[in-house]
């Protein structure tokens, strides 16, 4: 892809590689950059850095702001968040809850997206370190002291949001969510993830950790987070209509940003120094109880603050000296600079295969559907035929699939052929399926017992059990009965007797009809949908096969096809 003129948005552009890849990019002239990073300073000390390398025609733009939160949210920073209970119930419910049009455009990422409309995103940000570092594990010993029946409600309340809100895999689901809309949404041509694999290249054996068990529970978090980002991202790449997406994965310790002395700066702030003479030493009393919050050892050296000499390696921290050496030496985790990276990074935009695209390294290893599998399944289909017609649907594949076959099933009871069924109005359809429905008690019952209720053509009657088990997202929240809760129910999970939805099942059976009509003058292998696929009776009509169709629903109007979709 050519980057000249193209609107460019880096995300996370203060750390390392972002920085790098932002000046990479700007030697091939796109007309706007967009800079994002956290805090306010860090954007603008970003691009002041790079105003110097910026071709005449390039505007830069710097953004600032936590994208892993609603906009109103993106400027309170991470820990007061935490320690907010409005503010991180707020969050819990923005990841927890449906991805509501209000919860998608509040959004900071989204907004970010949507208001520059970038054609190239290239995402720097340590996605798995933002999540996983919130560090579930002390939070769980947090909870299970405020569960103490001393404790009080309130407290025991805020714990409990506390928890929620370091669930890793929600709000990575959330964050993907989002992406996809908002690119969805702006016509982004390309994104490309800088990953990470949680441990630096290293395995299970990786010394280094906070002070945790070894192996360090918060590291494999972390990787299991950047593994389950790099599955996302390969389902985004599997999406028909999307961006090309791509992600590189540095195996190494990546540096270094910078060689300085001065103060030395853990998570934006300075690090207090503090002393504890031998005399005011704690003794380890065998068989006492060591409490850290009843203790006060030590005393703070009033206005000294730890310095030194370092090395800035952005997002992973300063190390000193031996610290840098340690980590790098051969054998270890070694390093790799970031201006590699941003080449590398640099050579995919522009189309070149430098074989480093892990989404593309999984595309070509994953086993996909065989030539035997689609053969044989004509004899597992023929064998369930032979035994009869017993089981119409069990809510494996979910209450939106159910609802689908379940309808169709009933449709092809009353009318066995799309023709028989598009002659009737919808008012006409809707009364035979309720009388179908009223008769067959089976019928009914296989479908209330998975949690899949029928609505009445009247719209007021809901056929279903109080069943011991809901597992239906309608069975197990309260909502207000209206119009449009019903429409949204009956349109995901319920099965929808109203002649509104005959009028639904008609335009498909038009559709269907009609592209089979249109490929039988066709009998290349263009079309996995010929005239001939639609079995049809004695009189030349097309039945009703409730499983082709409901597979035919989902890819024409649910977008639910493979990257490689059919015409038909």
């Amino acid at each position: 892809m050519d980057i000249k003129g193209k609107t460019v948005m880096i995300l996370g552009g203060y750390g390392q590689v972002g920085s790098a890849v932002s000046r990479c990019l700007l030697s091939e002239e796109p007309a706007h950059l967009i800079v994002t990073s956290l805090r306010k300073e860090e954007v603008q000390a970003a691009v002041e850095r790079l105003m110097p390398e910026a071709p005449g025609p390039c505007r830069l733009t710097p953004m600032h702001g936590n994208l892993f939160v609603r906009w109103s949210l993106k400027d309170v920073p991470p820990g007061e968040i935490a320690a907010t209970r409005h503010y991180q119930r707020q969050v819990t419910e923005d990841v927890m809850g449906d991805l509501t049009e209000e919860v998608l455009t509040s959004s900071t990422l989204y907004r970010l997206i949507s208001e520059h409309r970038p054609e190239i995103i290239i995402d720097c940000l340590n996605t798995a370190t933002a999540l996983a570092y919130q560090d579930v594990y002390q939070c769980y010993q947090d909870i299970c002291r405020s569960i103490d029946p001393s404790t009080g409600q309130e407290e025991q309340t805020a714990s409990i949001y506390r928890l929620l809100g370091t669930l890793c895999i929600p709000p990575l689901i959330r964050h993907v969510q989002s992406l996809y809309e908002a690119m969805k949404r702006a016509a982004t041509l390309f994104y490309l993830k800088i990953g990470t694999t949680g441990t630096g290249g290293m395995g299970l054996n990786i010394p280094v950790t906070h002070g945790e068990e070894h192996p360090s529970r918060l590291l494999l978090t972390k990787a299991a987070v950047a593994g389950a980002h790099t599955q996302l991202l390969f389902l985004l790449a599997m999406t028909p209509g999307g961006p090309v997406i791509k992600e590189l994965k540095p195996a190494a310790l990546i540096g270094w940003k910078g060689v300085d002395r001065g103060r030395i700066i853990r998570a934006g702030r300075a690090i207090p120094l503090y002393d504890c003479s031998p005399d005011e030493g704690y003794r380890l009393a065998s068989g006492k109880m060591f409490r850290w919050e009843e203790l006060h050892v030590g005393r703070a050296l009033e206005g000294k603050e730890l310095e030194g000499v370092y090395v800035d390696t952005g997002e992973n921290g300063v190390f000193s000296l031996d610290e840098f050496e340690v980590i790098t030496t051969l054998g270890l985790m070694e390093f790799v600079t970031p201006e590699e990276i941003a080449n590398t990074a640099l050579l995919e935009i522009q189309g070149v295969n430098t074989s480093r695209d892990v989404l593309g390294a999984m595309a070509g290893a994953v086993i996909g559907p065989s030539y035997r599998a689609g053969v044989l399944r004509q004899r597992a289909i023929k064998n369930m035929q032979t035994l009869g017609n017993e089981g119409i649907a069990y809510g494996m594949l979910g209450g939106r699939v159910a609802k689908l076959i379940f309808e169709a099933h009933v449709i092809k009871r009353c009318y066995a052929t799309m023709e028989d069924a598009l002659e009737q109005t919808p008012e006409e359809m809707s009364q035979a399926l309720e009388k179908e429905v009223r008769s067959d008690h089976e019928l009914r019952s296989a479908a209330v017992s998975i949690g899949v209720p029928m609505l009445l053509p009247d719209g007021e009657t809901l056929l279903f059990a109080s069943r011991l088990q809901r597992d239906k997202a309608w069975e197990g929240q309260s909502w207000s009965i209206t119009a449009e809760n019903l429409d949204k129910w009956a349109h995901r999970e319920w099965i929808d007797l109203r002649p509104g939805n005959m009028v639904v099942w008609q335009s498909r059976f038009q559709k269907i009809l009609l592209e089979a009509k249109e490929g039988s003058v066709d009998t290349s292998s263009c079309l996995n949908r010929g005239a001939d696929f639609w079995p049809c009776n004695e009189r030349g009509r097309m039945c009703i096969d409730p499983g082709e169709v409901a597979g035919y629903v989902l890819i024409k109007e649910q977008g639910g096809g493979r990257f490689c979709s059919d015409r038909m």
